[in-house]
Order: structure tokens, then C-alpha cells, then sequence
């Protein structure tokens, strides 16, 4: 005669088992609660949208199809400001100095063939009030990015050279929002 099996059920998902031990996905979520409570008892905050002190803003000075602009434009319309075209009936205006971006050969063979690039965008810009009076004076931001080059991989190279400019208008972009949001008005 065979002896008579025992079934024995599992506890549900969360619930510590009979035995005492709390099952694997219980320890899971006590673990992620217990890090969540570290981040927050550190001061880590995820990074949220810059908060503009101001409700009109005028964009000057930028060259008609520049990325800058463009990326500004997106970043601005995503919080409460509204984008002005008349800088007089704007309470803060950006205005552009200098924007400019190039490449500079950084590594040749000895037969002239370019082996690395530095990819460089500079952007000088100022804040002031419609009045003229000046917020946050010249700003120079400059940013450049090192980059490999292989004539036979041309192509791909021209991409990775547009996603290092992309990220570098990013840099600046964000850079330019925090500058912004510190701005204080005159009272």
C-alpha cells in the first residue's frame, strides 16, 4: 500500500507562507518600498519641467531656421508661458547674440585623411526686460563633442556628426531653461 500524499496548498502572491518565511514576491515589493523610502528620505526628486517665473516671453535675434529656436519653441510651449512674437509686449525677451556651430579636424594620417573631428556649437545670448533692462547679462555657452571618422563610413558618420548635434542642442536647450527659470522679474 502506497502511503496517502498530503496536499498542501501554496499561500497567495504577498501572504508569508506557514512555514514563516514571506514568499519571494512579498520580499519584492518590501524591497522596492523600502528603496523608494531611502530616494526620498535623500532628497531625490525626479527632474520636472523648470518652472518660468514669468507669463509672456519673446524670442529675438535667431537666424530663420536655427535648431535652437526650434527646440526652445518645443520646450517652451510645454509649460504655462505664451511665446510672443513682439518683443515690447513680452515681460521677458531672449535675445540671441551668437550662434554658430563647425567642425575643426582634431587627428590626420600622415597622407591627410581625417581621423577625428571636434564638432563645436557656441550660442552667446542675453535676458532682458522689454525695457531693455538687462536680467541675465551675456551668457557664452560653448559645448563641443569629439567624434572618430573613417572615409569609408561616410554616411553613417554625417549621422552620428547629426546626433551629436542634436544632443548638444539639447545641452543647451535645457541649460537655457534653467537659466530662465531662475530669472527674477523686477518688482
Amino acid at each position: 500500500m502506497r502511503p496517502h500524499a498530503r496536499s498542501r496548498s501554496l499561500p497567495p502572491e504577498g501572504v508569508p507562507a506557514a512555514s514563516g518565511r514571506p514568499s519571494a514576491g512579498w520580499m519584492d515589493r518590501r524591497f522596492a518600498l523600502l528603496s523608494l523610502a531611502a530616494l526620498a528620505g535623500c532628497g531625490f526628486e525626479l527632474r520636472r519641467e523648470p518652472e518660468l517665473p514669468f507669463k509672456t516671453l519673446a524670442l529675438t535675434g535667431f537666424e530663420p531656421n536655427s535648431p535652437l529656436a526650434a527646440g526652445l519653441r518645443r520646450q517652451i510651449k510645454r509649460t504655462p508661458v505664451q511665446l510672443v512674437e513682439d518683443p515690447a509686449r513680452a515681460e521677458v525677451v531672449l535675445e540671441v547674440l551668437h550662434e554658430f556651430r563647425d567642425r575643426t579636424v582634431v587627428a590626420s594620417t600622415s597622407v591627410g585623411q581625417v581621423r577625428e573631428w571636434s564638432l563645436r556649437l557656441q550660442f552667446d545670448y542675453l535676458i532682458r526686460t522689454a525695457s531693455g533692462e538687462l536680467l541675465v547679462p551675456k551668457v557664452e555657452l560653448r559645448l563641443a563633442r569629439d567624434m572618430n571618422y573613417t572615409e569609408k563610413d561616410a554616411l553613417p558618420k554625417e549621422q552620428e556628426a547629426a546626433n551629436l548635434y542634436g544632443a548638444m542642442h539639447s545641452d543647451a536647450i535645457a541649460q537655457v531653461m534653467r537659466r530662465l527659470a531662475a530669472v527674477k522679474l523686477p518688482s
